[in-house]
């Protein structure tokens, strides 16, 4: 059946401008870091890419190394794309990055002019794409000159390839002399796009301020924490749970009977608030105007729908930030 998309789509969302361009984004967008490579069944990730847009998602995050394999999420975005989106795709964001491992040898990593453009090229045939609407630099390189890798940013944009450059996880310094040599070569920085969340705030030292100062917009990966900051783990560690299947990205060690007390403790604020806890964490990282969008992975449409309606209630009183603050910062 010929996916027709929901005509009320654009009144569910709220759009905010990234940093002073001519860009909005949603106030929620969707990674496609995990359920979306060849490990998830198509129809699965059709279904979920389907109900974003239906709820005014305009924006799906991509990398070349997205998967599993690494590859496969942006070239079954590509099919779905294709047989779907098609007829929507000046409505949509898509962005892709470089910067981790993709092919064997000292050519398919970091931040070499080589291996970036290589790379932006072989993501644009996976999608079946023109162009992407934003390139980033997945990590800074310590070795490779930065004016190296900002001036093949520069060069995607002049190739028409990508219309927007982007950072991420790059700390304030980098990003400081990073924005000044783009700025410099004529294609300023759209977006930064570091993890932020509750649990980890380092972006609260000085980045978020620098991105503010020089009208960079910002998009937080992780905004859950990896799943902490949601009712999953409120009595411990489920067994079908992302920290008891081995993950790399969320480890049992990391869920200590303190962590649990705080999300416990968490969670009692966010049910005062007539909220879930995920949907009070993601209100908490765009609580002010420094943060553009959230970025979220989803597995089910009814994470969806939960992210969502968080906009209902994204805004927080003066004792809440205190409560939480007091939560996040002690010691125990």
């Amino acid at each position: 059946m010929v996916y027709q998309a929901n005509p009320e789509r654009y009144k569910t969302m709220e759009y905010r401008r990234c940093g002073q361009s001519g860009l909005k984004l949603p106030a929620i967008s969707l990674g496609l870091w995990h359920n979306f490579g060849d490990a998830t069944l198509v129809e699965t990730s059709r279904q979920l890419l389907r109900h974003a847009f239906d709820l005014g998602v305009t924006h799906f995050d991509l990398a070349n190394n997205y998967g599993p394999p690494p590859g496969s999420a942006e070239s079954n975005f590509g099919r779905i794309l294709r047989e779907d989106f098609l007829p929507y795709r000046d409505e949509l964001i898509i962005s892709s990055k470089a910067g981790y491992t993709m092919w064997d040898g000292p050519y398919g990593d970091w931040g070499s002019r080589k291996y970036l453009i290589a790379s932006l090229d072989q993501s644009l045939k996976r999608m079946g794409l023109e162009y992407v609407d934003i390139f980033y630099h997945h990590r800074p390189d310590p070795e490779t000159p930065l004016i190296e890798t900002m001036r093949a940013l520069d060069h995607v944009v002049r190739q028409g390839k990508a219309l927007y450059v982007g950072l991420s996880n790059y700390p304030a310094d980098r990003a400081r002399e990073a924005l000044a040599i783009l700025q410099d070569l004529g294609t300023p920085c759209l977006i930064h796009q570091p993890k932020y969340s509750m649990f980890e705030r380092w972006v609260e030292d000085g980045l978020l301020t620098l991105l503010q100062e020089q009208g960079v917009g910002s998009i937080a990966f992780s905004p859950l924490a990896g799943g902490q900051l949601t009712d999953r783990y409120l009595n411990g560690i489920p067994a079908d749970s992302r920290a008891a299947s081995g993950s790399q990205f969320l480890k049992p060690d990391q869920l200590t009977n303190a962590k649990i007390a705080k999300i416990r403790q968490l969670n009692d604020i966010a049910l005062s608030r007539g909220q879930k806890l995920s949907q009070m964490a993601l209100a908490w990282v765009l609580r002010d105007d420094k943060v553009t969008s959230v970025l979220i992975g989803a597995s089910k449409t009814a994470q969806l729908d939960d992210a969502v309606g968080m906009l209902k209630q994204r805004q927080f009183t003066p004792q809440e930030c205190a409560a939480i603050d007091a939560i996040l910062n002690s010691a125990n």
